[in-house]
């Protein structure tokens, strides 16, 4: 159950994912925190560097592989403006991080690029449990998915790009 002290590491989605999009990337953004409600890091996307693996979500599990006990991982909380792609579940996964919050669902998100007519993904899109069978998930988060569709209609209006 989403929480209302999830909802300002939520927003705080938003706002990377919307600095990801005035930085002229996709927009999604992510925030890693810890058991104590910390924020220990955060990222948005940087795949218009041209390194299609800069997502969010798999810069957050490589610093916590690199920066944080196993306990800490698996007592920390993912939050997220889109539900992680196979390849950012399977890297939480290995990272044996926690519990995913996250706003909108691939589900979502593959029915504004159909509408937006942008190039599907070149990666099937999964839920996350599909990947990463124990993974403790929460979302989407209504309150907030259309925020994020609206970043989305912006990256996209005017292009023929492709999901992340």
């Amino acid at each position: 159950m989403v929480h209302n002290s999830d909802m300002a590491h939520l927003r705080r989605c938003v706002a990377l994912a919307a600095e990801a999009l005035e930085a002229g990337d996709e927009p999604f953004g992510s925030v890693l925190v810890g058991a104590d409600g910390a924020v220990l890091m955060e990222a948005r996307n940087r795949v218009a560097s041209a390194d299609r693996t800069r997502h969010p979500e798999f810069d957050l599990a490589r610093w916590a592989a690199a920066n944080l006990r196993a306990d800490e991982r698996a007592a920390a909380t993912v939050y997220t403006s889109g539900e992680h792609c196979p390849m950012c579940a399977a890297a939480h996964g290995w990272a044996g991080l926690g519990r995913i919050v996250y706003i909108s669902s691939s589900e979502q998100l593959a029915a504004w690029l159909a509408e937006l007519g942008a190039s599907p993904a070149p990666v099937r899109s999964l839920p996350i449990q599909q990947v990463v069978p124990g993974a403790v998930v929460e979302g989407p988060v209504a309150s907030l998915v259309e925020a994020v569709h609206d970043l989305h209609r912006r990256f996209h209006r005017g292009r023929g790009g492709g999901e992340r």
